[in-house]
Parts: structure tokens; sequence; C-alpha cells
């Protein structure tokens, strides 16, 4: 084909790409306008249901004025086996009571806190349009209630959660659910719906410590936590309390991902999601193993079981998922469907196994760090720690960086006092010094590392690039740091 031609092709297939792409990237806004001139038919009382259950679906009814009407409840439950904690609930389940919605929509929120509660609380729902998602109208002490409205503009699946100070106490301690906004005429048809959502909790005492166990502040902050878990507990999905399928139903989940820290890698072992709503709005994913899902995003992933068996919800951070609690159960019953699957079943794969540290036989922990039997012996070991240590500073021939870190070749500064460089090491240094008659004002950190290994770099050091030779002891560096 003539190359003129072709190139008009492009451009023309270029042309056509980049209008359609600034169609698309405006139908978010148009559809917002649309939503927004939507008018409601009638009211009616919003169904509320506790995980891991749905209300019905939407369907084609008509956008109306919807009201909710939640209630805060604070109230002890179990965690794990044997342990139990205070959790903070919307509607008294964690996550709290999943709302359903659609397009146009005219949601009349009424916000209760119980009476018996000790804090006043709110709501942020991540499907409203306006300040503070709603919380900036909702704050409510024990004993009172308030109300306010918005209107649903945009389809997708949100999260809510409580937004009084401090944010993160209250989320951790289980505030937070998911509301779905349908599109207009509802989602697909699917045979089963579920709600399931995964939330990092932050217990005094360590997973699997028996007793009512106090939130700690501490460890959200620094993000260590002792159960990541789905619908509130190590065994909300698990058990008795799985949840089922028959073989050839199509499954629709509503993932959410509470927070207040850590994200999900959700993944059902055994089966592939067909669909995957990417982040729980219109983009639609296929054919996908596990799908990503931020602190304060959710997701809805369908798939249709085709053989009978259990399938296991995971976060696939997978030692959160059998160590910390991110495990849930999808028990599948029906004939057997050799085309897809054969083989024998072994029952008891893929159990929880709690927060218990375990180890090989024979194994005695981490070898020892070796000594040094000989000056060689303590240069070469030295050597491996200056490469990860003092390398990107002082570089691989000790020449230092100009006007930033000063040699350790030939230099006069450390060869002076062995001492001296022996508390650099240990404690730091910061401030102006005169390196072979350069001055330098940088800070040197001081090193995490055994007496052993402060004698073996500084040997190595001293034993290198025409330094003095001299031999750094363990006992002289004991000595120094008891001197300090």
């Amino acid at each position: 084909m003539n190359y003129q031609i072709v190139s008009k092709i492009v451009k023309i297939l270029t042309l056509g790409t980049v209008i359609s792409l600034a169609g698309c990237s405006g139908s978010g806004h148009e559809n917002r306008e649309n939503s927004m001139d939507i008018k409601t038919q009638g009211s009616m009382t919003a169904q509320l249901t506790s995980p891991p259950y749905v209300p019905e679906p939407i369907g084609s009814r008509p956008a109306k004025q919807l009201i909710v009407d939640m209630e805060i409840v604070e109230e002890e439950g179990q965690m794990a086996n044997g342990v139990s904690y205070m959790y903070w609930t919307f509607g008294g389940t964690v996550p709290g009571s999943f709302i359903r919605t659609r397009v146009g929509d005219e949601v009349e929120f009424t916000l209760k806190n119980h009476p018996n509660n000790k804090l006043p609380h709110n709501i942020d729902l991540h499907a409203v349009t306006g300040p503070g998602g709603g919380a900036s109208s909702s704050f409510v002490a024990p004993g009172h209630e308030i109300t306010f409205s918005f209107k649903t503009l945009n389809p997708g699946l949100y999260v809510y959660h409580c937004a009084t100070a401090p944010v993160g106490m209250h989320i951790a301690n289980g505030m937070y659910g998911l509301i779905l906004v349908e599109p207009a005429g509802g989602l697909s048809k699917v045979d089963k719906e579920f709600y399931i959502m995964q939330g990092d909790f932050y217990t005094k005492g360590k997973n699997g410590d028996p007793g009512l166990q106090p939130f700690d502040m501490q460890k959200a902050i620094d993000e260590h936590a002792d159960y990541v878990v789905f619908n509130g507990s190590t065994n909300a999905l698990t058990g008795d309390n799985a949840i089922t399928a028959e073989v050839g139903e199509t499954i629709r989940l509503y993932v959410g991902n509470g927070g207040p820290n850590l994200s999900s890698a959700f993944h059902v072992i055994g089966e592939i999601f067909d669909k995957v709503y990417v982040e729980g709005g219109s983009l639609i994913n296929h054919n996908v193993q596990t799908t990503m899902i931020p602190a304060g995003g959710a997701a809805i992933v369908e798939f249709k079981v085709e053989a009978p068996g259990t399938l296991v919800l995971v976060d696939h951070a997978i030692f959160r998922a059998f160590n910390k609690g991110a495990l849930g159960m999808l028990k599948v019953t029906g004939e057997e469907n050799p085309t897809v699957y054969s083989g024998t079943i072994q029952e008891g794969i893929y159990q929880p196994e709690g927060g218990s540290i375990q180890t090989m036989p024979g194994d005695q922990g981490a070898p020892e760090a070796p000594v040094a039997g000989s000056v060689s012996e303590r240069i070469e070991m030295g050597k491996r720690i200056y490469a990860r240590t003092c390398l990107a500073c002082h570089q691989e021939e000790g020449q230092g960086i100009p006007n930033a870190f000063p040699p350790l070749a030939k230099a006069d500064y450390l060869n002076a006092d062995v001492e001296r460089a022996i508390g650099i090491v240990l404690h730091g240094l910061t401030g102006e010094i005169t390196v072979n008659g350069n001055n330098y004002n940088s800070v040197m950190t001081a090193q995490t590392l055994t007496d052993e290994q402060v004698a073996n770099v500084l040997t190595y050091v001293y034993n290198s690039w025409g330094n003095n030779g001299t031999e750094v002891t363990p006992i002289m560096v004991t000595k120094v740091k008891s001197s300090h």
C-alpha cells in the first residue's frame, strides 16, 4: 500500500480515537447532570441488611424519596475464639447495614446515636456530593438523632464510615459499611449476592490473647494490625457462617475495605472473577484472579460456580488470611462436573491457622553472628559490613564525595584518634570537621551495629586505602560505649 495512503488512514483513525476519548472523558459529568434532572416518584423506606446479606435488587423501579433510618450502637462482640472487642457499629454489625439505592434517589437519612453509647459520632458516605459526605451535617450525641438529605448522582459501590475525631479510631473500631448506587434499570440479574467487607484491628494484646481486648492507638498509627478480618471477626464467614451456593449459580460479591490502614488483595481460591467492577465504578474488567481494594474503596466481583467444593475467600497478602483472620468460605453443593474439575477432595485444606508462631523441627533460630578469629578475618567481615552500610556515602575506595562526605582514604582525621572514630560510628556526628585540609559540615548517622561489627568495619577501614593499619577490637568498642 502507498505510504501516503497509510499515513492518511492512521491520521483518520487517530483523530477518531481522540474524538471518542474526548466523548468518554465528559461522560461522568454528563451522567451527573442527567442524574440531577431525574424526578422522584413517591417515597419508600430503605431495606437495610446485615452482612453478609444485601437488600433486594433495585430492578427497574423509578427514583424515589428513600427513607434511611440507621442507629449507631457501641457493643461488645467476638473478634476470635475467646477474644472479645468493644465495637462501634452502624446498625449493630461490622460492617454496618448495607444501603441499596439507585441513581436519582433523594435520600432522607436519619442517624440515631443510642442513648447507652458513650461517644458522639457522625457518618461520611462516599456516595454523597456535599460537605464531608454528610459528616458535616450528621454529628450526633448519645441519645439524640439528626436528619440530612442528599441525591445520588453517580452509580457505583461506595464506602461509608464515621468521621468524628479521632477519625482513625472510629473507623478502626468498626464504623464502616457500603452503600450501593445502582444505575437506572438496575444491575444485571445474578443468582446470589453477598456483602463482604475487610477491616484491620489493633488490640493491646497479641493475636489470640483472650478476654476483652482494648483498642491500641499506637499500633494503629504504626499500622501493626493484630487482626485483619472479613465482616468484623475471624469466623464471620467460616464454619456454620460460610456463605453457600449451588453449582451453576452466578455469584455477585459486594466487597469493601474499611481499613483504616491496609489495602486488600481480594482473591477467591478456586475461582476466577468473570467480571470485576473496578474500584466499584462503571469500568468492567474480565477474567481477573485478584483485585486490589484500597482502604476506603470497594469492588464488585462476579463469577459462576461450575463445580462443587469449598471456595476460600482471602486477602492474598497471605499471612493476613491464615494468621490474622482475613479468610472466608463459599460452600458450593451440587453434582460433580468432571469436565471442569475432577480429583479426590481432601477436607481441611486452607483452614485458619491463627497467630501462633511456628518453626521447623530443630530450628534453633537465627545463627549467631560469626566472631573474627584473626585480623584477616576481621578485615574480611568488615569489608562486607562496609559494603552495606558505608559505601553509598564514603564510596568504594574510601574517597568520599566532595563537599558532602569526607574521605576515609589516607584520612588524617580518622588516623589521629581511633577512640573518636569508634564513638562516631556508635553515636554519629554532626557539625564541621576538617579532613585532609578540607572542611565538611554534614551529618554522620549513628550505626546500629554490634560491638563485633563496629570493630570489624573499622579494622577494614584502617587497613585499607593507605590508612595506619590499626586493629579495632570489640573490647575497645565496649570501652568507648561505656565511657560515653
